[in-house]
């Protein structure tokens, strides 16, 4: 009987209703629920029905009401004592009253779009909404729904209301979240609403080929001990199929994940046994393949193990009295439990089989547990299966079954009083699969949508049983990658796929999925083109007119904003006539509007046809009289469009008027105002007249609607204006680009513009001056895809003018390029460095001396590719590899090397490196002639014969003295590279020491060090002494004369400011006179040169010293009774080992800079000066003995401690003068000078520059030599010599003229004493 039945209500459209009843009786009923007779499957409508029954109340709700579901709702309870049912009425309204006297409307704006996120990003949709009127602490109810299903706030979903926007936040997006989502604003007057599509795409996988996660995992039927976990199988399987799934728990409030299967299940369903009674748990699912484990899906919700009695007092259920109900007196304490009942098999697979079944009604006081026992059919034996643990749950999951075989089960209930009798048997039941895997759907049909979408149809699958749903790939046609189309699968057989390339052909296949896995995937659709579909357009607009005589008219148009995606077949014209206000039928006719009665009022619209139809018809034009005109100025403009709308410009274009008037049009006005100006608003955009038939308007303000018009004028006046043209919104559009000029490798000029939307049947059109290319000889038009590329075959000063480029079938996409003669001058030099392009070098030719005496040529190019080659000359020879020449070009560098084991006197004269890389070509030469090149051969003999010495036994440090302590003379020298086999000899006087000679016992060998130890000196110790060292790897000696006794006790050390002559004295008095002469002439103190005592040292300091310096030198000391005289010639060896450290550890500047350097204004000059000391030498630049410092206009570097460069940007005529690279270190100081002469073209100049160009012409085609054009010009060489640098400086940037002209250096030659005559 029903204890409280349901009632009726009445309810908005949209709205949700829950129906409850209480329902009592013995044995427990069962409850169903009916519309209008017919059942109500929840389970088959989970996104509109749910059902609830707990402690004997149950309840229908029924989601997102409309007005179909207006019925009669019926409650039925059935036991085995009979059924009763109670009748409710649902009532549901499609619309609000006004209330109050107040009807709200309702707008929504700035909608969001059709949405693509990843997994694990945070995602916001939002819109504007507009209530109007507005009324104080009034609020609109605002909704979110994904699926149709209201969405709550939780840990995954925020939503926000400010008053004016609503927002919603998907904080970490999973692709349980993809669906439809729909903003539903309730009123009290009604309601709006809005939906689009949010697609979530998988997360990039850990392991490549791996499967994506799982989804929707969720939790069913959950006990004390027992849970059934469900999810969805994931749309990408990876490189291989999903061969099962893991499935891990981890008790809330800890972060330990567990996993319950050892084996993986292939069915998308799993009982989970062995939970803690009261503990709360979440689940997660993991897919893998052949490849590997995907990533864990979403977590489920928590559920908690329990009996679902006790849960649902958890939820808040009451406990409602019942009256009349017949009740059964509670059994005693003690009593063992009856059998269950109904002990069934609710699911059978390869791994599982799940039992199910009814406690029993005598079960006394305290609860019950069960134990499951089996038995194998034909068998009767029972065996009991949780022999260790009965469970509490009658619900209870049995694994390691054999498949295929026949099993029969039952179940006795237990408690502290025993066990009871078993239940009645669920009969043989076999082990496997009893889902079976869906049929393929029928083939899918593709239609075109939009410019990004296609939707898709297709037929459910025939043979499926619990669906899940469908899953759809797209593949581009001619390859085989299929990608999916969604996320999560859908029931409905309709599906739009987002996220397409427009104008690209896709084929679609659909496949099933159930919790048993996926069906076969579908045959492949049509191929079908990504392109919006054709419809009929809007109206068009502003029919006027441009024309009247006795009996016809003659009107225009705006054509409709855009053709329906096909192109406009036509126009039909419709007029009719007005009478005294009263308008007729109307007639169709044709455009030219003729047989028409003079002095007669009409009206007229237009309609446009399409291949989807014919549109809606214009508005009606205004009343127009059927009368000659008799007006002298022109009638209005016509055609007005727009191109190019930007931020702050757009380019308005027309045609002439069709009505002249008295004379010819001669120029036009253009006039605009805000959209939202009245008629007082319009202002001119210019105030000279405009000769053209367009205008760029330039200053609008972005964001800001404008509408146009034009006027044409005559001698007669201006006439009236045309039809305004807007509103235009001032905003470039998303992703617009503009046309560039690019110039390629082969010097060829050419105009670009892309888009990025194209359409299909969109065409590129280019025009010059807004008008169609009269000459298209001048201009080559190359499209591909989408990009239009204009090339100009011969760009000369007929090509200026602006070029603009519209894309047909878009939504105005254009754009313009202007051409001046600057700019063309500019775009040439481009060009003609590309066709003859000169390979850049980071550094010219150097040159170093190795070990060996060996010496390197090299340079280094900024960049070239694997191609380039290298010819190596040696005085206009080509040298190649062999016993004297190893060259090296390592390209991934850039460097470029040649080495020479030695320098021979043959060797004098230029070296030069010849690149070609492609069309690109270089050079660079090094210059080694002179006192420059018979030096560089010494040191090269030098270092080669050191190499040789150190082959075999030699001197480290060579023979020389020192005084010790006791005064002691000690000669000394250091050896290397020797043996015990080596000889070692010394001598005095060319006569050799013997071993028994008293000398001998002086001489002492320590490890590497000789000394031989003379004593107290005296005259009877001068002498000259050697030292001998020999093996079979060669001999070296040492010599140390003693015989000029002051000689050889002064040192000579070098610095940066000069040099130091030195001499130690083992005690030295401030009582000593110490006196220093030159020539036998006594030094006086100076600036340059000063003496001194340093301790025990005695020094002599000469700054900057010169050749004068050279000479004698002696040093006296006297202490006013004796006196010692030391005596050192600086000259001969010692200048030589002087001028060598000097100049070879000196800062010097060794070459790179030119003397005079003449070039044009305007252009840029840079020249880089080689660098050369020990230490690595300060290097500064100044002009005119001003330091410069490095700036916008100056770009001074210096790079790997050799290569000085300057840089002067654009020079000027200011930036002429006398410059020096100044370098220093502690050797010395040294300036590279250079003058720089900045010259400007005047008219007579550039005549001359013509004449250079024949010049260099003439040189580069002449078959014999330059000789042949020298006479023609030498006239013009004689009166200006700035020709002649023009000519230099031309040559050389040509590779093949600069080898013609070098290699005729007497024509050089010639040349140059004729400009400097």
């Amino acid at each position: 009987m029903f204890i409280v039945k349901p009632r009726g209500q009445t309810i908005w459209e949209g709205n949700t209703v829950k129906l409850h009843c209480t329902v009592a009786g013995w044995p427990k009923p069962r409850i169903a629920w009916y519309k209008n007779n017919v059942l109500i499957d929840a389970k088959a409508h989970p996104e509109k029905y749910t059902t609830e029954s707990n402690y004997n109340m149950h309840s229908l709700e029924i989601k997102n009401c409309d007005f179909l579901d207006t019925a009669q709702y019926c409650a039925s309870a059935l036991n085995i004592k009979g059924e009763v049912s109670s009748v409710a009425t649902i009532v549901v309204k499609n619309g609000y009253s006004p209330e109050h006297g107040v009807t709200f409307q309702t707008t929504i704006i700035d909608k969001f779009e059709v949405a693509f996120g990843h997994e694990g990003e945070t995602l916001s949709l939002g819109c504007t909404v507009i209530v109007y009127p507005t009324v104080k602490k009034y609020q609109p109810e605002v909704v979110w729904y994904r699926n149709s299903v209201p969405l709550k706030p939780s840990k995954w979903v925020h939503t926000h209301w400010s008053g004016e926007r609503a927002t919603l936040t998907l904080t970490h997006l999973n692709k349980e979240d993809e669906g439809m989502y729909t903003l539903r604003v309730n009123t009290k007057s009604g309601f709006d609403s809005y939906s689009a599509y949010v697609f979530v795409k998988d997360a990039d996988v850990e392991v490549e080929g791996a499967p994506v996660a799982p989804l929707d995992v969720r939790c069913h039927d959950a006990n004390k001990d027992y849970v059934v976990v469900t999810w969805k199988q994931p749309a990408v399987e990876g490189s291989s199929p999903i061969l099962g799934y893991y499935i891990d728990k981890c008790e809330v409030g800890t972060h330990h994940w567990a996993q319950c299967n050892e084996n993986p299940v292939k069915y998308a369903r799993f009982p989970v046994t062995g939970l803690v009674e009261g503990r709360s748990y979440i689940f997660r699912v993991r897919a893998f393949n052949q490849e590997g484990v995907s990533r864990p899906s979403r977590v489920s919700e928590p559920v908690i193990a329990m009996d679902p009695s006790d849960r649902a007092s958890l939820k808040g259920g009451t406990h409602v009295e019942t009256q009349g109900v017949l009740t059964r007196p509670l059994p005693s304490v003690g009593v063992i439990p009856g059998e269950p009942t109904d002990v069934v098999v609710t699911e059978a697979t390869k791994s599982y089989v799940v039992l199910a079944w009814k406690p029993p009604v005598q079960r006394g006081h305290e609860g019950v547990m069960y134990y499951i026992e089996k038995s194998v059919s034909g068998s009767d034996i029972w065996q009991r299966v949780n022999t260790g643990m009965p469970v509490k749950s009658p619900r209870f999951a049995l694994f390691d079954l054999a498949e295929g075989k026949s099993y029969s089960f039952r179940v006795r209930c237990s408690n502290s009083a025993g066990v009871g009798e078993p239940s009645a048997s669920t009969g043989d039941v076999t082990v496997g699969d009893i889902l079976d895997l869906p049929s393929a759907p029928g083939t899918p049909v593709a239609a075109r949508n939009t410019d990004t979408s296609v939707v898709v149809f297709w037929s459910a699958s025939k043979d499926v049983s619990h669906l899940v749903g469908y899953y759809i790939e797209c593949s581009e046609v001619g390859t085989d990658i299929w990608m999916p189309c969604n996320n999560k699968p859908i029931k409905q057989t309709r599906f739009v796929c987002h996220g397409l390339i427009t104008g690209v052909n896709y084929v679609f296949r659909v496949k099933a999925v159930n919790a048993a896995g996926y069906s076969l995937s579908s045959s492949q659709s049509d191929a079908v083109i990504v392109q919006a579909a054709i419809c009929k357009f809007p109206r068009s607009s502003d029919v006027t007119m441009l024309e009247a005589v006795k009996d016809y008219m003659i009107l225009s148009w705006n054509p409709p904003a855009h053709d329906g995606g096909a192109d406009i077949r036509g126009y039909f014209v419709d007029y009719r006539t007005v009478k005294g206000g009263v308008a007729g039928k109307w007639h169709e006719m044709n455009h030219k509007a003729e047989d028409l009665k003079e002095n007669v009022f009409y009206q007229f619209q237009v309609r446009a046809m399409n291949m989807a139809g014919v549109s809606e018809a214009s508005l009606p034009s205004g009343r127009l009289e059927c009368k000659e005109w008799t007006i002298t100025v022109p009638g209005p403009p016509v055609g007005l469009h727009v191109l190019e709308v930007r931020d702050t410009s757009a380019v308005i274009l027309w045609e002439p008027p069709v009505f002249d008037g008295r004379t010819p049009v001669n120029g036009y006005y253009l006039d605009l105002k805000f959209e939202s100006a009245g008629e007082e608003g319009w202002k001119a955009a210019h105030e000279k007249v405009n000769q053209v038939k367009y205008m760029k308007v330039t200053g609008l303000e972005a964001g800001a609607s404008y509408v146009f018009r034009v006027r044409a004028q005559n001698l007669a006046g201006v006439g009236n204006p045309s039809v305004p043209i807007g509103p235009i919104l001032a905003q470039s559009r998303p992703g617009t680009k503009e046309i560039y000029v690019d110039v390629d490798d082969d010097g060829v000029i050419s105009m670009v513009f892309e888009c990025a939307d194209l359409k299909a049947g969109s065409e590129f059109v280019w025009s010059k001056n807004y008008q169609a290319m009269a000459d298209t000889s001048r201009i080559t038009i190359v499209t591909e895809k989408g990009k239009s590329r204009a090339i100009f075959n011969s760009p000369s000063l007929e090509d200026l003018g602006t070029y603009s480029c519209v894309v047909t079938n878009t939504d105005g996409i254009s754009s313009s390029y202007t051409l001046t003669e600057e700019g063309l001058k500019r775009l040439l030099d481009i060009s003609y460095d590309h066709k003859f392009p000169v390979i850049p070098f980071k550094n010219e030719m150097a040159m170093e001396l190795l070990e060996k005496g060996r010496v390197r040529f090299w340079t280094q190019v900024e960049k070239c590719t694997a191609d380039c080659q290298v010819e190596y000359v040696f005085n206009d020879v080509i040298i190649t590899q062999g016993k004297k020449y190893t060259m090296n070009f390592d390209k991934s560098t850039g460097i470029i090397e040649m080495f020479m084991d030695s320098l021979e006197v043959t060797d004098e004269g230029t070296f030069t490196f010849n690149l070609v890389d492609g069309k690109a070509k270089g050079a660079t030469s090094l210059v080694l002639i002179g006192d420059e090149f018979r030096e560089l051969q010494k040191k090269s003999e030098f270092e080669r014969a050191e190499w040789v010495r150190k082959q075999g036994p030699h001197f480290v440090e060579y023979l020389d003295f020192t005084v010790t302590p006791e005064c002691d003379v000690l000669l000394k020298c250091k050896i290397g590279n020797v043996k015990a086999e080596t000889e070692i000899t010394w001598s005095k006087d060319c006569i050799e020491i013997a071993d028994d000679d008293e000398d001998a016992k002086k001489i002492e060998k320590k490890d590497g060090d000789l000394t031989f130890n003379i004593g107290k000196i005296s005259k009877h110790d001068a002498g000259v002494y050697e030292v001998f060292l020999k093996d079979d790897r060669g001999k070296d000696s040492s010599i140390f004369k003693l015989t000029d006794a002051g000689k050889t006790l002064v040192n000579v050390i070098s610095t940066e400011h000069g040099i130091i002559l030195q001499s130690v004295v083992t005690y030295h008095h401030e009582d000593l006179r110490v006196g220093w002469l030159h020539k036998d002439a006594k030094i006086s103190a100076s600036e340059r040169v000063k003496a001194g005592v340093t301790g025990e040292q005695l020094w002599l300091k000469i700054n900057e010293p010169t050749e004068k310096d050279k000479g004698k030198y002696a040093m006296d000391i006297f202490d006013g009774k004796d006196g010692v005289k030391r005596v050192f010639e600086l000259s001969g060896k010692a200048a030589f080992t002087l001028s060598s450290i000097s100049s070879s550890d000196r800062a010097r500047v060794i070459g790179g800079l030119p003397d005079v350097v003449a070039i044009q204004e305007g252009k840029s000059l840079n020249l880089t000066g080689n660098v050369w000391g020990e230490p690595v030498p300060e290097v500064s630049w100044t002009k005119n003995e001003k330091q410069l410092l490095s700036d916008d206009h100056y770009s001074l570097k210096f790079e790997h401690g050799k290569f000085a460069s300057i840089t002067i940007a654009a020079v000027t005529t200011t930036d002429s003068g006398k410059y020096a690279l100044v370098v220093k270190n502690k050797y010395g100081t040294e300036a590279g000078e250079f003058t720089v002469s900045v010259y400007s073209f005047s008219e007579d100049a550039k005549e001359e520059m013509g004449q250079r160009d024949q010049f260099v012409s003439l040189a580069a085609s002449s078959d014999t030599s330059v000789a042949a054009a020298v006479p023609l010009f030498m006239p013009l060489f004689g009166r200006h010599a700035t020709v002649y640098v023009a000519v230099w400086e031309h040559a050389t940037a040509n590779a093949t003229v600069y080898t013609t002209v070098t290699k005729h250096a007497t024509v050089c030659a010639t040349v140059w004493e004729r400009c400097h005559g």
